[in-house]
């Protein structure tokens, strides 16, 4: 017998009930925001595992990129150093660990997370114990200053909009309701989309992350600094369809079950490097080659060293997991955006 629905499936049957169908991006909005309150999605004991879990290599190389970078632009005073959705804290807690080897660096940083769960804040200011942090809800909140900011695996989980090809004209993606078959896609209206591809074909757009990108990029312009977004995506921007949702580490139907499992969907590099213009974009560049680049493989030899070697092992199965081309280290990317006057960051002279 079927489970009865939760409280989020009865809310989205009533709206599809009184207004019709919802677009696909609505539908993404109310079970990410459902989802991301309960605060438990990352980890092992979680539905997934993001690089920062994986391994203390990850921050404690962004911290150095970061510290690096503030060098670089003469060493600002009032330095923004912020993250976009930051998880549990555990990548901020490496970094800020890391990049304590420039002090004036870090007594001269001003943290700030972007978060809007509850529950994942008190996770991340558990983390975070000791260290004075910042919260707010958007990017555009941001404290003024020159910014260095991380955002891994963030826009992968914002909304996107699908729309597919049919009878030789583009129709937005839609979930409706069925009471026969529960929650299912259905076309909408039609749609003006510069492309001329078969029918069946899907095109993806990200709304959300097109505007935080523009505004990103209009800031670093304006007061300087740099942004590293670490994704799974394309390069270039691509048809297909990429939506997915994932529950205990296992794929997921996405419209079963709506706020119990993630929605991701592949980031467009390419989109989010024109969104963000007159600021540069570095890269893209694959997860594995920026790693090594900023020696991943050194600092691990020092952490394994005086290790047992059950300790060493788990700490070079976690960095192989990072950078090896049939792990996370292609299919992630890494782009810079930063003012256009600075030179490739480090990690980008690949």
């Amino acid at each position: 017998m079927a489970a009865p629905p939760d409280d989020l499936t009865e809310r989205l049957v009533g709206q599809i009930g009184t207004s019709g169908p919802m677009p696909l991006s609505r539908f993404m909005e109310q079970a990410q925001s459902h989802y991301y309150a309960q605060g438990r999605p990352f980890g092992r004991q979680g539905d997934f595992i993001t690089a920062p879990e994986i391994s203390q290599t990850f921050g404690e190389l962004i911290g150095v990129w970061m510290a690096v970078q503030w060098q670089a632009m003469g060493c600002p005073a009032g330095i923004v150093v912020a993250e976009l959705g930051p998880g549990r804290g555990t990548l901020m807690a490496d970094l800020v660990r890391a990049a304590a080897i420039v002090p004036a660096f870090m007594q001269s940083a001003r943290i700030v997370l972007v978060e809007t769960s509850p529950a994942l804040r008190d996770e991340q200011r558990r983390k975070l114990e000791g260290i004075s942090v910042e919260w707010t809800d958007k990017a555009e909140d941001i404290p003024a200053g020159p910014l260095l900011l991380i955002a891994n695996e963030f826009f992968d989980a914002l909304p996107i909009e699908q729309y597919v090809r049919a009878e030789g004209a583009w129709r937005r993606r839609c979930v409706d309701h069925d009471p026969s078959a529960g929650l299912v896609f259905v076309h909408g209206e039609t749609a003006d989309m510069p492309f001329d591809d078969d029918d069946g074909a899907i095109r993806e757009s990200c709304p959300e992350g097109l505007r935080i990108a523009a505004h990103l990029g209009q800031r670093l312009v304006r007061q300087g600094g740099s942004a590293l977004i670490f994704d799974y995506g394309y390069g270039r921007s691509q048809a297909g369809d990429s939506l997915q949702a994932v529950k205990d580490h296992r794929f997921h139907p996405v419209l079963t079950e709506p706020g119990q499992a993630d929605l991701t969907a592949h980031v467009d590099f390419e989109a989010l490097a024109k969104a963000a213009m007159p600021a540069r974009a570095h890269g893209v560049v694959t997860q594995g080659a920026f790693l090594q680049a900023m020696g991943i493989e050194t600092r691990l030899t020092m952490l394994a060293r005086g290790k047992s070697t059950a300790v060493a092992q788990a700490l070079a199965d976690g960095v192989r997991r990072l950078i090896d081309k049939d792990a996370m280290g292609a299919l992630f990317k890494v782009m810079a955006i930063a003012h256009p006057a600075f030179p490739p960051p480090p990690g980008f002279g690949l």
